[in-house]
């Protein structure tokens, strides 16, 4: 089966910075867009920043110039480097992926178990 799992969450002090991680597993055709999602205790999951097959990014405006999405196609990965991290930023952040795969004949919107990121002092 088809899985996408992230690393490289954990705690880290305001202003500091994490790189997470999200790696797809399985027979995969084609990864389509890659995205982070976030969910703070309470609210609702937050769309964080996308990457399209080609390369293009957009950002929630929260995070515009702290935070960098990038994909190793390669290595059907998904980057997500956060710079100047706030304590609001605590979350879980979630990887989402739309890929063609050996298990379905449509593409289908995949996610992943998601990792903590507690931003504090």
């Amino acid at each position: 089966q088809v899985q996408l799992v992230e690393s490289g969450g954990g705690l880290e002090q305001p202003g500091g910075s994490l790189r997470l991680s999200c790696a797809a597993s399985g027979i995969i055709f084609s990864i389509n867009a890659m995205r982070w999602y976030r969910q703070a205790p309470g609210k609702g999951r937050e769309l964080v920043a996308a990457i399209s097959l080609g390369g293009a990014t957009n950002y929630t405006d929260s995070v515009k110039g702290r935070f960098t999405i990038s994909r190793d196609n390669a290595k059907n990965t998904v980057y997500l480097q956060m710079n100047s991290l706030k304590p609001e930023e605590t979350a879980v952040y979630y990887c989402n992926a739309v890929m063609r795969t050996a298990y379905s004949d449509y593409s289908t919107n995949y996610w992943g178990q998601g990792t903590q990121v507690t931003v504090s002092s």
